[in-house]
């Protein structure tokens, strides 16, 4: 806190009409629009801080991390200059800027933070054709609920002027505290650059036995894995993690350097863009592959041979499994979640072990009041998240973390303990189809259509045959959730086609980019025989 203090300034903006954030407050857009709009990214920063109270806002701590995309420096460099001018008293930063979405969330529910700024676009590409995004969570560590998006869009359409001290400048490679004197302020500013796996890290310890995944991949049986962070956030996370905590031997982890551009690659952990991972898999070398998109909060498993395990499937086998983890021993299991588009499979084996299910709609913000309520120990989706109220994001490394500890207990392959399930609960035949880049006006059309040809009463007992099986339409609606917390309805969440044997036909708007629309259609249809699988 050397010379004068830093001055505060208000500059006078417009604003923009489509900074309306989609699903958990985050604002997804391509970088261009971000890079070259005047004032586009202030605008949002300074929403999103207007939508917190004043009087929590002053002096408060907030966390700020990014999953190290291009622009990401850029970004974090204003989202610091206008945390300090709009009078937050700290904040907590990752090493280089890099923090995984849900090390952001352990860190802001350890430090009891007002909430953090999370700059990722999640599993979309990076670099300056890319896409870039804002994500805001709230002081429970998770996505901000509909109503502070609400609040914050509100804020974007009549912004007049932001806050910003733009002669404020940090070090983001410097571990330890940085401090600036401002103009109007009693008490100076602190910037606290942490080491982005730590505090994460011991949270990790205090879950898993982790002796036991070190034998497991360590031992004389020693499993060799194959993990691939796509070059995101996760490197530094699956070095020291797997490798120096948990013995993994150092080639077990591939590209862990975080690139602005990914590499080139689309970091989204599935069969379709993780194929260096997916070919090193079928060779047979590996018994258990994973992989994590570029902020870590998706992921995906792989057996031997290049074994896939679907993310419906995963999730209900987690479930199945809870008991090989001391945390669930400990606290025992109260409830699970999965949005509605999501597999079934998660019902069968809450029948069996007499715990509820929730099932809301698509978007983690949904999970946060059933757990902060003590209904919900586990939640997933059928886009590749998976996580438990340890946090209140979806957690990657946590979901695989969970599977080491079940293959260690169980002493059996990837391929085999998902064939057990199927065994014991019957299989649940799952896919997605997306029908990217509509215009939003199409996709209206099709969806008020397509409500009135299913929801019509003459749907109800028709029949499909595809094939010898005939599929007998049982049961039509538009989905509907009432938050079992507070009572907040939430509608048109999809339209779901059920049968007489509980196959599904689900057709959904997706809201999580908001350039073009998505319609999203999901096939599931349930197998009992054991001849059949």
């Amino acid at each position: 806190m050397e010379g004068s203090p830093i001055p505060v300034l208000t500059v006078p903006t417009a604003p923009y009409e489509d900074q309306r954030p989609a699903g958990g407050g985050g604002l997804r857009r391509p970088t261009g629009l971000f890079e070259g709009q005047r004032n586009y990214l202030p605008n949002f920063i300074q929403s999103v801080l207007s939508s917190i109270d004043l009087r929590d806002r002053q002096g408060c701590t907030m966390v700020v991390g990014s999953d190290g995309r291009y622009f990401s420096r850029t970004a974090t460099e204003i989202v610091v200059q206008m945390a300090a001018a709009n009078g937050i008293g700290r904040l907590i930063i990752g090493q280089n800027g890099i923090l995984s979405t849900p090390a952001v969330s352990c860190i802001i529910r350890k430090i009891k933070a007002a909430g953090g700024i999370i700059l990722t676009a999640s599993h979309c590409p990076g670099g300056p054709g890319g896409e870039f995004g804002v994500k805001f969570n709230v002081a429970n560590g998770g996505p901000a609920p509909d109503v502070v998006s609400d609040k914050i869009y509100q804020i974007s359409k009549t912004i007049e002027e932001y806050a910003i001290c733009p002669d404020l400048r940090i070090d983001l490679s410097r571990l330890g505290r940085q401090e600036f004197d401002l103009e109007n302020k009693f008490k100076p500013f602190r910037v606290e650059i942490v080491d982005p796996v730590d505090i994460y890290l011991n949270l990790l310890r205090t879950i898993f036995d982790f002796n036991a995944i070190k034998s497991l991949l360590t031992g004389p049986g020693q499993l060799k894995i194959r993990v691939d962070a796509m070059h995101g956030v996760m490197g530094p996370y699956v070095r020291k993690v797997l490798c120096d905590e948990l013995g993994a031997p150092a080639n077990s982890a591939i590209n862990c350097v975080p690139l602005e551009d990914f590499g080139g690659q689309h970091p989204d952990p599935n069969l379709t863009y993780a194929t260096t991972l997916l070919e090193a898999m079928k060779g047979g070398e590996y018994g258990f592959g994973a992989a994590f998109d570029a902020d870590g909060d998706r992921y995906m498993i792989l057996g031997q041979n290049g074994f896939f395990v679907s993310p419906s499937d995963s999730l209900a086998i987690i479930a199945a499994n809870l008991s090989c983890i001391p945390y669930f021993r400990q606290m025992g299991v109260r409830g699970f979640g999965r949005s509605m588009p999501t597999s079934t499979a998660l019902d069968r084996v809450a029948k069996s072990m007499k715990v509820p299910v929730y099932e809301t709609p698509a978007g983690w913000r949904f999970f946060s009041n059933l757990m902060d309520s003590g209904r919900c120990s586990l939640c997933g989706e059928e886009s590749f998240g998976t996580g438990s109220d340890h946090l209140r994001e979806k957690d990657g490394l946590w979901a695989v973390l969970v599977w080491l500890s079940i293959i260690a207990a169980r002493k059996q392959s990837v391929e085999e303990i998902v064939r057990d399930h199927w065994a014991k609960f019957g299989r649940h035949y799952y896919c997605r189809f997306d029908y990217e880049g509509l215009e939003p006006k199409t996709t209206y059309y099709i969806m008020r259509d397509l409500e009135a040809l299913v929801t019509d009463k003459s749907f109800i007992g028709q029949q499909f045959a595809v094939g010898s099986h005939v599929y007998s339409v049982a049961k039509t609606d538009s989905f509907e959730y009432v938050d079992p917390v507070d009572g907040t309805v939430t509608k048109k969440q999809g339209l779901r086609i059920i049968f007489s044997d509980a196959s599904r036909l689900i057709f959904r708007l997706s809201s999580s980019s908001g350039v073009r629309a998505t319609i999203r259609l999901y096939a599931e249809s349930y197998e009992r025989d054991p001849s059949g699988i």
